[in-house]
């Protein structure tokens, strides 16, 4: 069938997500009886706090939690954020002026954007990174400027190089520690140099902190910083370090004149978040510190069954990375994690992710996400060894 009207041309540099197309292929070898094992995405497969799910069905049964919510949430949300943030980060907050929650912190990546950018103005986008960043960048008909992250570096901006070109239309600037894909972590100096850059350039800060305290000894947030309430906001969620993913519970901090615009789209865009959701997120933001040890534990057990595997892979990796996957460099006889991945899945039915999707420095990687349990890294590593057995996994460059 021809459509009858034409898309919008917003959407002629913004491709489908990799993930939704990769699943589409994952689901039809399914249906050929094919038993794929899928480590590409970070989709937690643990439970939430038992508190929590109480609390999400004692609010679902009463008669008064089903109707339409603040923008702006509930005001016992904002004071459980502010709290949490409070306690881990030591970032006091007001939780009436300079918290957001948010329909996932995905949501806010989006309204961010919508609120502050246009035609003609540029975004700092980190290559490799999330690749939302730069595909709603697009669809706000900004112009995405690329800055480099290298392992030789940490993955951290060379922010002297970045400083020596012409930033005079750049608006915002994407960061994310611990980061997304390759697990780095920052020290502090390397966020008051961040601060610093975005006064000199009149630059908003955005960072996106959602893996902070999967296996990571140290959570950090840029708001820490003195003076980052003056040019940065930082996302949060409960996706990850609260097995809430599905749930769809994020939230922006920071100043509120920054907050303010964000608000004013987002009152547009949806009608307020499930109540019964959000009582449930005051819980699980109350979790204890056992809460995040445990949970450390089990994915520090499925580390070392990634690390057996690209063992087998003949990859390489830092044994010190934080986060929710393991971010490794391949062997030289690939041309790219593309080929890496493809011939994995081929041969065993194994996927893992090719860095490449999260920009061209990622060319060279590939990355295992830990939502599995153990078994079934196991399961893949005797898949893997099998096929090694019989032919190596090489392509020619």
């Amino acid at each position: 069938m021809i459509p009858i009207i034409s898309t919008a041309s917003r959407l002629g540099n913004v491709e489908e997500y990799y993930f939704s197309i990769k699943l589409k292929q994952i689901a039809q070898m399914r249906a050929e009886g094919k038993n794929v094992l899928n480590l590409g995405i970070g989709s937690p497969d643990l439970p939430p706090s038992e508190a929590t799910v109480d609390a999400l069905i004692a609010s679902a049964k009463r008669k008064d939690t089903h109707a339409y919510q603040s923008y702006q949430g509930i005001p016992e949300l904002r004071r459980a954020f502010a709290d949490w943030y409070w306690e881990y980060f030591s970032v006091r907050l007001n939780p009436d002026k300079e918290i957001l929650p948010l329909i996932g912190s995905k949501e806010g990546i989006m309204h961010i954007s919508m609120s502050y950018l246009e035609a003609g103005d540029e975004v700092l986008v980190p290559n490799p990174g999330y690749p939302t960043y730069r595909s709603v960048s697009l669809l706000t008909g900004a112009t995405v400027k690329d800055y480099d992250l290298v392992e030789e570096k940490n993955w951290q901006a060379d922010l002297d190089a970045l400083a020596k070109q012409d930033l005079s239309k750049v608006k915002i600037m994407w960061v994310n520690y611990p980061n997304m894909p390759t697990g780095a972590q920052v020290d502090p100096a390397y966020f008051k140099e961040l601060v610093a850059f975005a006064k000199a350039h009149k630059i908003l800060l955005v960072n996106d902190n959602p893996y902070t305290f999967i296996l990571n000894e140290n959570p950090m947030s840029l708001l820490d910083v003195p003076g980052a309430m003056e040019v940065a906001l930082e996302l949060n969620s409960l996706s990850k370090a609260h097995n809430m993913a599905g749930w769809r519970v994020g939230m922006l901090a920071g100043a509120a004149e920054y907050l303010e615009p964000v608000v004013r789209f987002k009152s547009n865009m949806d009608s307020g978040m499930f109540k019964p959701i959000q009582e449930a997120a005051v819980k699980a933001l109350q979790n204890p510190p056992s809460w995040y040890k445990e949970l450390n534990d089990v994915y520090r057990a499925r580390r070392k069954e990634v690390f057996a595997l690209l063992d087998l892979l003949e990859c390489s990796y830092d044994p010190h990375q934080v986060g929710m996957f393991v971010w490794a460099k391949i062997p030289n006889y690939y041309p790219d994690g593309y080929a890496l991945s493809d011939a994995i899945l081929e041969a065993t039915h194994v996927f893992i992710t090719p860095g490449g999707i999260f920009g061209s420095q990622g060319n060279g990687y590939v990355r295992v996400s830990l939502c599995a349990d153990a078994k079934v890294f196991q399961e893949a590593n005797a898949r893997i060894s099998k096929y090694k057995a019989l032919q190596p996994f090489k392509v020619a460059s």
